[in-house]
């Protein structure tokens, strides 16, 4: 038998067993059991329009603030490891790592409680907003790791060249290599800006009103409330609303990055 016959036969074997799995599942599920807990109309409407004027809309909001905090410190965190000063090297290597091995889920919980029992610090926005100063710390430790590697891989020809014309190191540093660093870094951030997305609901820890929730939070009441996975299966369905087409995005970048090397 031919290599190229074994193959078709061997991918033909593969696609039937699939077929044959997909046909079996389907026919041993109790279908209308599973509508009847996952899909009812009734209660996906007393859902809306809460479930996005408040949990998406909130969902969103946090993510975009935990970012751009978390893109601000992780820049700075980077420039300290990068740094010739070696104690400006120790102290973001040890926030680095502390932030990056620290559960994000302890991290929040930290900030909501044992830093205001321990030092009597209250952040601003109560709860929700120590919640968030938990999520900033944790992203910019991922940041920092990210953009120093962005930074790292700018040719040091630039940096010559820019010296070379009587710029300062400094200058150099935030005139020429960090704006290259930052357009390499562009598909890793927009994966990290999707991650937040999703480390979202782990503010629930931190406690929420009823105009504070996220999209986890809100399902979760909701399960509660109608004692019916409903709300779970619309808060899934709103996240890969926004997550699917960011990670086709990031796919696009990557392509378009590649091409410019």
């Amino acid at each position: 038998m031919r290599r190229s016959t074994r193959r078709r036969l061997y991918r033909g074997t593969n696609y039937a067993i699939f077929v044959a799995v997909v046909v079996l599942v389907l026919v041993a599920t109790d279908w209308e059991r599973i509508i009847n807990q996952f899909f009812r109309w009734d209660v996906a409407r007393e859902q809306l329009p809460g479930i996005i004027t408040i949990a998406l809309k909130n969902t969103i909001l946090f993510t975009v603030i935990s970012f751009a905090g978390g893109l601000l410190l992780g820049v700075f965190m980077a420039l300290l490891k990068l740094s010739s000063v070696g104690p400006y090297r120790w102290f973001a290597t040890a926030y680095i790592e502390l932030f990056r091995g620290v559960p994000a889920l302890l991290t929040i919980f930290a900030m909501a409680y044992m830093l205001p029992i321990a030092l009597g610090v209250r952040v601003p926005g109560g709860q929700v907003g120590a919640g968030l100063v938990g999520l900033i710390l944790v992203a910019s430790a991922y940041m920092a790791e990210v953009i120093r590697s962005g930074i790292e891989a700018v040719p040091k020809g630039q940096a010559e060249a820019a010296r070379s014309l009587g710029m300062s190191p400094t200058k150099t540093m935030f005139w020429v290599i960090l704006p290259q660093g930052m357009r390499i870094t562009i598909p890793p951030m927009t994966n990290e800006f999707v991650l937040l997305l999703k480390d979202t609901s782990l503010l629930f820890i931190a406690g929420s009103t009823v105009f504070t929730k996220e999209l986890t939070t809100f399902a979760r009441d909701g399960l509660t409330t109608h004692a019916n996975g409903t709300p779970l299966i619309m808060a899934a369905m709103l996240y890969l609303l926004v997550t699917i087409p960011l990670t086709r995005l990031v796919a696009v970048l990557e392509r378009k990055l590649a091409k410019t090397r």
